[in-house]
């Protein structure tokens, strides 16, 4: 019998500028502005991935030769804009809201569960 709670990530293989492929379990994807980012970890290889620290990865979506590719976030004060926004997302998601309102949910986290924005 499988398991209810199998959880099966979202994996894609990135090649770097020296041809180098890895895969990358996507995190979290929002558009900003208009414009599309994910953000990814490295894929777990290894059954000791809880010991190691893994950096999060911010990539953009643009159009290349008629197709959709990642690409890094060349301008510093976007990927910082970008950055901040997914780390905002992602403690929301691991830590539960801070809201003090008087939400009956049991965590609004200001995604439109509540009227105290």
């Amino acid at each position: 019998m499988s398991e209810m709670n199998e959880y099966t990530p979202e994996l894609f293989e990135l090649i770097d500028a020296e041809g180098n492929k890895k895969q990358f379990e996507l995190i979290d994807a929002a558009e900003i502005e208009g414009e599309q980012y994910f953000a990814m970890i490295p894929a777990v290889e290894d059954d000791n991935f809880l010991d190691d620290d893994c950096d999060l990865v911010i990539l953009k979506v643009i159009e290349e030769n008629g197709e959709e590719i990642l690409a890094s976030i060349d301008d510093d004060d976007e990927f910082d804009k970008v950055s901040r926004i997914f780390t905002e997302r992602l403690a929301e998601i691991l830590e539960g809201c801070d809201c003090d309102c008087d939400c009956d949910d049991d965590c609004c986290c200001h995604d439109g569960c509540c009227d105290c924005e």
